[in-house]
């Protein structure tokens, strides 16, 4: 083990088994829970990252019944014949040396479909159904279909069950008076608000025996008007550990609040400290979440507070050997989750399988399976965007000598402009992450280069990633000396005055824009991004 991260990458004993590290990889919907015949490359997804050396995996989310699906005919654990599939799923990360949890997550009313139900029958504002509010007896028989989705994850090998609590889901929607309006005793007080979650946990204890993780994804700031207090919240983590529950996991942020908790704009690490503040109220273990993205940071937090977790999705989705580069001393290795979004959530929403901007092999490791190369060819690789440079540091690690073509005189191209957007600083990492690969793959780099056809004919493939140019309109004095391109304004190029028009309404419209009048970037300064988003911290707000 090295030196650089004790914390990190030391053992955390529950008791009745052990983590092998404090990585927790947290739980992101694929898509590959939801489509018949792709058990296998759900196992090999997971299979990656636990080789890669996560001590603990989070599965996607799993319906407990049928009105807990996301969407219809949407991913869940009801039946022991499903169970067994899944034993392909647990004996291939504990082949790998990990351990896996299977989340048990009941959409209520985020459910899209007609049959969703909820606490009480308010609409979600982001869902077109209205719920049906859960009768006495509805209640009762969902807390029983937890119970026994949990029994069927510990049929399946699982080492345990995430019970998910937060981002506005079911337990969330029990537990917040925004969504809670019954009278009986599963609503009204706080303490009757919190009786749905904490008996589901206890009932789940009761039925898989002492020797079953069970991490309860607890939200820890709503971020929605009439969410739950910071004293309901301490409330609910000590009831929730008297129940049984053996880890509490972070979530913040309802998928309706207005409040970004994932994003790239957000400060590294900016919740860490109400995650701090549950650790020192409880006796277990306790994880913190969102914006951790490298091996310095989480070091950090396990160095400095009472947390004793970090987890984790999108990094491991990017570099599915997160780990291991730490614990082997290569971290700049680390190919950094700059939370763009890109190809994990859009993919998400617009029902895809999720993959990764950054690492398109992520959620298709058994078709997309680099080895090397057989015959050693001569590569020209034009263009060092991040097409050109993926296509290069991919080719010269399979043993092909590379040589890389590019205009400028620095590599990242459209990240390189990014990067120097206020909230997208990040796209930076990225660039480093590619300047540290081509390096230690030997790929020649000819900068300040521009290439004609003459200068590639000794090559044996040549791949053009030469990538975009702004689209220049045909308006009338677009030829004007005080017209600039996107890229002129971002760098500086050219002097922009003080009354600008920006024209173009897209994303790099709002990013130029962005950059004209920003001052200081509140990602930089996460004291300046909570007031800008009045994201106060819930142990100060009820301290004033």
């Amino acid at each position: 083990m090295t030196s650089q991260y004790p914390n990190l990458l030391s053992p955390l004993d529950l008791g009745f088994t052990s983590l092998r590290n404090r990585v927790v990889m947290g739980s992101m919907h694929t898509g590959l829970e939801d489509r018949a015949g792709s058990i296998d490359r759900l196992a090999e997804y997971f299979a990656e990252r636990a080789r890669g050396g996560v001590g603990l995996i989070v599965t996607g989310g799993y319906a407990p019944n049928r009105t807990g699906w996301l969407l219809p005919f949407a991913s869940e654990l009801v039946s022991t014949a499903q169970a067994r599939r899944h034993r392909r799923i647990t004996s291939a990360v504990h082949d790998a040396g990990a351990k896996i949890l299977l989340q048990i997550l009941h959409a209520g009313r985020y459910a899209y479909h007609p049959f969703s139900v909820s606490a009480s029958s308010i609409k979600a504002p982001i869902n077109p159904f209205r719920p049906r509010a859960l009768s006495t007896r509805g209640v009762k028989s969902t807390i029983a279909d937890f119970v026994r989705c949990a029994w069927l994850a510990r049929e399946a090998g699982y080492d345990g069950v995430e019970i998910m609590g937060s981002e506005g889901y079911l337990l969330n929607q029990f537990l917040a008076p925004r969504t809670n309006k019954r009278t009986d005793s599963w609503g009204g007080s706080a303490a009757n608000r919190r009786r749905f979650p904490v008996e589901i946990v206890r009932r789940t204890r009761a039925a898989v025996g002492a020797d079953f993780i069970i991490c309860y994804r607890m939200s820890m700031a709503d971020y929605v008007e009439h969410g739950q207090s910071w004293d309901e919240i301490l409330a609910l983590a000590t009831e929730v550990e008297a129940a049984g529950a053996t880890l509490i996991n972070s979530g913040f942020g309802w998928h309706e609040a207005r409040v970004p908790t994932i994003v790239t704009s957000v400060p590294n690490s900016a919740f860490v400290d109400i995650s701090s503040a549950i650790a020192e109220h409880v006796g277990i273990p306790v994880a913190a979440s969102n914006r951790i993205n490298m091996p310095q940071a989480a070091e950090h937090i396990l160095a400095e507070t009472p947390v004793r977790l970090i987890s984790m999705a999108r990094p491991l989705l990017s570099d599915p050997e997160w780990v291991a580069k730490a614990e082997s001393g290569r971290a700049a290795e680390i190919n950094t989750c700059i939370a763009c979004n890109q190809a994990c959530l859009d993919h998400a929403f617009a029902k895809k399988a999720v993959s990764c901007l950054l690492n398109p092999r992520a959620g298709h490791e058994t078709t997309l399976v680099l080895s090397p190369t057989r015959r050693a060819r001569s590569v020209a690789v034009v263009g060092a965007g991040p097409a050109g440079l993926a296509a290069a540091v991919n080719a010269a690690a399979r043993g092909h000598r590379v040589t890389l073509f590019e205009i400028n005189d620095f590599i990242g191209g459209q990240f390189d402009l990014a990067r120097r957007i206020p909230g997208k600083e990040e796209f930076g990492e990225t660039i480093r992450y590619f300047s540290t690969m081509l390096d230690k793959h030997g790929v020649t780099v000819r900068l300040g280069t521009r290439v004609t056809a003459d200068k590639l004919t000794g090559y044996d493939v040549v791949v053009l990633a030469t990538g975009v140019v702004p689209r220049i309109p045909a308006i009338p004095g677009i030829d004007h000396p005080r017209v600039l391109t996107y890229a002129e304004a971002i760098t500086g190029a050219k002097p922009v005055g003080k009354a600008v028009a920006v024209i173009g309404a897209g994303g790099i419209g709002f990013d130029v824009t962005e950059l004209l009048v920003t001052q200081h970037s509140p990602a930089l300064n996460l004291k300046l991004w909570k007031e800008e988003w009045g994201a106060a911290n819930p142990t100060e707000a009820r301290e004033r």
